[in-house]
């Protein structure tokens, strides 16, 4: 690692520390509204772990600064300022490194709830992290979808149901949705993006004659209207995520509040949103729970 970048991840680090001891100082914000999953009260706006593990769906760049600056101290400063500020769930993945986060998370006595998004054994997911809901990875979904095998979905939610905590599967198309509420499986909520990024090349070429780079992240305008559309319609609580379309509606604050406002606009009452946050330059998580929380009292 250079000596420039060093440097900064150590006073982003300190800024983070700062920042985060001064909320501390002061009295934890009330809880954001909840909606009810199961037997579950889940705010409405859920912390997301993409940023975290260097999941920018941007550039390679970004990814790594997100990994470098994503410490399991800053994960877990983070997780307790989403905590302070009125989150009261997390959705993360199941792989090694979110579980010793996890693991050091709740050493500290804090209090989040936690759905892992997962490909497979939901038995051995469930015994390591605790969660109170596993959910079927969007991108193996939207692969089972296209190659026709949703029955390797179907047997996966059968196995989490299993293991008693609540079962749901994420997407990134519309269509799958609605292929299994039409099935009338038994499953107790939905993950679905707001932008289609699992399109094939095929499907890409066919909308504009010619791929984007990278070509598989396309993020089209009226993507969120196409999924809010079914998400309304689904008799499941729905979970809206990417609603920011990867950081890239984040270029003003305003571009921010009118996403979130679309999407709350956009779902059912009894749904909410997911949003990766990374509070490496500013307090993300202190401005994004304000933003829902007066979007959904205005409401």
């Amino acid at each position: 690692m250079s000596t420039n970048r060093r440097q900064f991840l150590v006073r982003s680090s300190l800024q983070l520390s700062a920042g985060l001891a001064a909320t501390k100082a002061s009295s934890a914000i009330s809880l954001l509204p909840t909606v009810r999953i199961g037997k579950y009260d889940i705010t409405r706006l859920i912390i997301g772990s993409n940023p975290f593990y260097g999941y920018s769906h941007a550039t390679e760049i970004l990814s790594q600064h997100m990994r470098e600056w994503s410490t399991e101290e800053h994960v877990c400063a983070a997780l307790q300022e989403a905590e302070r500020n009125g989150i009261n769930t997390f959705q993360t993945n199941g792989n090694d490194r979110a579980v010793s986060d996890l693991r050091h998370y709740r050493e500290l006595a804090t209090r989040l709830q936690v759905i892992a998004l997962i490909r497979e054994k939901p038995e051995e997911t469930v015994a390591k992290m605790k969660p109170i809901a596993v959910s079927h990875h969007g991108e193996a979904t939207d692969v089972c979808f296209q190659e026709g095998r949703m029955e390797d979905v179907q047997e996966f939610t059968k196995r989490a149901r299993q293991t008693g905590v609540l079962v749901g599967v994420s997407t990134h198309k519309p269509e799958v949705i609605k292929f299994i509420e039409d099935g009338n499986w038994d499953i107790d909520f939905f993950m679905g993006c707001a932008y289609n990024r699992t399109r094939t090349p095929n499907e890409i070429r066919k909308l504009l004659g010619e791929l984007p780079l990278p070509a598989n992240e396309l993020y089209l305008e009226k993507d969120p209207e196409r999924m809010f559309s079914v998400i309304r319609q689904a008799s499941h609580p729905c979970l809206a995520f990417k609603i920011l379309a990867a950081g890239r509606v984040g270029h003003s604050q305003k571009a921010v509040d009118e996403a979130f406002k679309a999407a709350y606009a956009g779902i059912k009452p009894k749904d909410a949103v997911i949003v990766g946050m990374y509070p490496a330059f500013s307090n993300q998580i202190a401005q994004n729970a304000e933003r829902a929380r007066k979007i959904l009292q205005q409401a």
